[in-house]
C-alpha cells in the first residue's frame, strides 16, 4: 500500500467515556460517519447493511453503500436482484476507450440510498486486495473527500486477510468498524481476527475503534452473546434465524420498510450505529474461542498425536550410513 495517498481522513473526534472509566473517539455530531463493517462471507453482512442503509435514508439520513467484496453483491438486495456496473470493470473499460470514469457510471441510488460496488477480479486472474486498494484510487478522483453524506458504510469480506483488506483499519480510512457474526465457530473466528487487528493497529497509533457486533441468525444457543461479552464489544442488534426474514433475503426483498414488522429492529439498529463510540476490544485467544462452545462440537478433547517419520514412509526406515564429511580439528 506504499504511496497509496490517504483517500478521506476520519471526521476530527472528541473523546467519550467508555465503559470501564477510560477514553475512546468517536465522530463530532454532523461529521461523516465512515464505518467499515467485517464479516466472515455469507453470515449476513449485504442483508444487514442494505436495509441498515435503507433505514437510516427513510430517516432523513444521507447514506452511502460502498461494496468492497469482490463477489459484488452487497447491493444486490438494494436493488432487488439487479447488478450495478463496479467501479473496477467501468474503469478498465473506460480506459479501453480513452475515457474518464464518471460518477454516474458506477453510482445508483433507491429511495435516497446511494451504493456501488468496488468490484474485484476473476479468479485467478487478479489479486482482490490490489483491487480494493484501486478502487479506492478511483474514489479519489470522483472527488470522495468533497461528498456530503452522513454515513459511509463500507461492506468488507472478513476472512480475506491480505492487506487491501484491512485498508479501512491499518490506514484509518474509517473511524469505527461493525462486525457481523452468529453463533457458529468460523464467523466468530473472523469478529474475533477483525478485533485483534483493530488493536494491531491501535498499537501502531491508529486511531480505528469496534463500535460494535450485529449478530445475525439468532438461534438462542448463546455462543455470540458469550464472544461479544468476553471480548467487551457491545451488540448493536440481534436478528433472528426466521424463515420470513430469510425468504424475503432471498427473494432480495428490503425487510427495513417503515411500518414493516422489522422495521423496529433496523431502527434501533440504526439508532445504536450512530450513537456507538469506538472502542477498543479483548482479542481472544484460539483457547478462549474454542471454550465458548461445547467440546464435542469443536473437537476440544481431541489429543494431538505427533507422527513419525516411519508414518509418513508407510513402514521400517532402514538405517543408512551418513556421507557427511567431519573434519577433524588441528
Amino acid at each position: 500500500m506504499t504511496g497509496l495517498p490517504p483517500l478521506c481522513p476520519p471526521a476530527p473526534v472528541a473523546e467519550q467515556p467508555d465503559r470501564a472509566g477510560g477514553s475512546t473517539l468517536g465522530p463530532r455530531p454532523g461529521e461523516t460517519q465512515i464505518i467499515a463493517i467485517y464479516g466472515k462471507g455469507g453470515i449476513g453482512k449485504s442483508f444487514t447493511l442494505s436495509n441498515l442503509s435503507y433505514m437510516m435514508a427513510r430517516q432523513g439520513k444521507r447514506v452511502l453503500l460502498i461494496g468492497c467484496d469482490p463477489k459484488s453483491d452487497t447491493t444486490s438486495l438494494l436493488f432487488a436482484g439487479r447488478a450495478c456496473p463496479t467501479i473496477i470493470e467501468t474503469a478498465a473499460k473506460k480506459r479501453l476507450a480513452g475515457e474518464e470514469v464518471r460518477i454516474e457510471d458506477v453510482c445508483f441510488k433507491r429511495d435516497g440510498v446511494f451504493a456501488m460496488e468496488l468490484g474485484g477480479p476473476e479468479v485467478g486472474r487478479g489479486c482482490g486486495g490490489r483491487g480494493i486498494i484501486h478502487g479506492f484510487e478511483i474514489l479519489e478522483k470522483l472527488g470522495f473527500h468533497e461528498w456530503g453524506f452522513d454515513y459511509v458504510l463500507l461492506d468488507f469480506l472478513g476472512d480475506v486477510v491480505c492487506g487491501g483488506f484491512g485498508l479501512p483499519i491499518a490506514r484509518d480510512l474509517c473511524q469505527k468498524v461493525i462486525v457481523v457474526g452468529s453463533n457458529d465457530l468460523q464467523s466468530l473466528y473472523v469478529v474475533n481476527n477483525v478485533c485483534s487487528a483493530v488493536e494491531y493497529f491501535r498499537r501502531l497509533g491508529g486511531s480505528v475503534g469496534v463500535a460494535g457486533m450485529v449478530i445475525n441468525k439468532e438461534d438462542g444457543t448463546g455462543e455470540a452473546q458469550a464472544f461479544a461479552a468476553k471480548a467487551g464489544v457491545p451488540v448493536l442488534a440481534t436478528i433472528p434465524a426466521n424463515e420470513d426474514i430469510r425468504r424475503k433475503s432471498a427473494a432480495y426483498e428490503i425487510v427495513a420498510m417503515p411500518g414493516g414488522e422489522w422495521a423496529p429492529l433496523f431502527e434501533a439498529l440504526a439508532a445504536n450505529v450512530a450513537a456507538a463510540p469506538p472502542i477498543h476490544p479483548t482479542a481472544l485467544t484460539q483457547e478462549e474461542l474454542l471454550g465458548l462452545f461445547k467440546s464435542e462440537d469443536v473437537g476440544r478433547d481431541v489429543v494431538l498425536e505427533p507422527a513419525t517419520m516411519e508414518d509418513m514412509c508407510g513402514g521400517v526406515i532402514e538405517a543408512r550410513p551418513s556421507l557427511e564429511i567431519v573434519y577433524e580439528t588441528p
